[in-house]
């Protein structure tokens, strides 16, 4: 477990599962489970982004999208809010999309960030492809 995570073990998930950590997202982020769903996968994606965790957004970012790094440090004035799903649909049986709102706030101020996210699962693997901003 890293020391990043380690004060999470017994508290709330920060994805809204209402689980703990140890037992949500924590299985994923510091255990190296494999998420089983496109949502759950996008569920512990967004509290890797609440604690900058910039190596396992891109290990689940799918490799002919993936950026070379991402900026995490920009993610330091952000104070992440929640996350709502409000769909999860598997078109096929290695496709899906999650619709998400997810909240927070940058200097005081409140922002959303509304999107359908595409996932493909590569040998049983889910991945993140890509999203379109609403």
């Amino acid at each position: 477990m890293n020391t990043q995570t380690t004060h999470l073990e017994t508290l709330a998930c920060p994805c809204g599962s209402g689980k703990q950590y140890a037992n949500c997202c924590g299985r994923y982020l510091d255990q190296g489970e494999s998420a089983t769903t496109a949502e759950i996968l996008m569920r512990s994606r967004y509290t890797a982004y609440t604690l900058n965790c910039e190596d396992y957004l891109l290990t689940t970012w799918h490799p002919d999208t993936r950026p070379t790094s991402l900026i995490l440090t920009d993610q330091l004035s952000k104070k992440w809010l929640g996350l709502a799903i409000k769909r999860h649909e598997q078109s096929a049986a290695d496709n899906a999309i999650v619709e998400f709102i997810a909240r927070y706030k940058i200097n005081g101020r409140s922002h959303r960030l509304h999107e359908i996210s595409r996932f493909v699962r590569k040998s049983g693997i889910w991945f993140y492809v890509d999203g379109d901003i609403l």
